[in-house]
């Protein structure tokens, strides 16, 4: 196996462990030391896993819909942006709703004792959407209720701040480009092209 076909797999089962509940499978991803920074958790990879498990168990479920990852490798280090759309379906005061995150994961590798782990996780937020699951149903939710949430990542923070997350407001997302070029020009500087 390539070692550009490792380092896509590992990626991908660790976002198949996430989506099915195959938490060892998730958690043999990360490195002990790693770092995951997203909407509603900061810490350490195996702390991220800890708190998936704990907001499945409590019905907050997510999927992601993902597309073909692209790899940067060099050396030990490699760099994988995974586009994603997250899907959550919830209730918001008893109506039925569907929330898609289009987001892209941007993952640091490493290779480690002979394998590769993930040492970084941080999304770059690109726009959400908040619907009804049914149609012709209402939702009561105006541009006043979100007025407040970044808007690459409005109505993800707005559901899950409604279901007790704190969700950060430093995140990157497209709405705040300068930011996210930094963040991109300082993981190339990591990986050294």
């Amino acid at each position: 196996m390539s070692e550009t076909t490792e380092i896509t797999q590992l990626v991908l089962r660790e976002r198949q462990g996430r989506d099915r509940g195959w938490w060892d499978q998730m958690r043999s991803s990360f490195a002990e030391d790693s770092t995951v920074r997203l909407s509603w958790f900061r810490g350490s990879g195996p702390g991220f896993v800890a708190a998936s498990e704990k907001m499945a168990a409590g019905g907050d479920a997510a999927l992601h819909r993902l597309a073909p990852p692209v790899v940067h490798r060099r050396g030990e280090r490699a760099l994988v942006e995974l586009p994603a759309v997250i899907e959550m379906r919830t209730s918001l005061d008893g109506v039925e709703v569907d929330l898609a995150s289009a987001a892209r994961l941007n993952y640091r590798v490493e290779r480690r004792g002979g394998r590769w782990l993930v040492v970084a996780l941080d999304p770059v937020y690109e726009r959400d959407t908040l619907a009804a699951a049914h149609p012709g149903v209402a939702l009561a939710i105006g541009p006043a209720d979100v007025a407040g949430y970044r808007p690459s990542y409005r109505f993800l923070s707005y559901v899950l701040s409604r279901r007790g997350y704190p969700i950060g407001e430093d995140l990157y997302g497209d709405d705040r480009p300068d930011e996210a070029a930094r963040f991109y020009e300082e993981a190339r500087t990591w990986l050294g092209i």
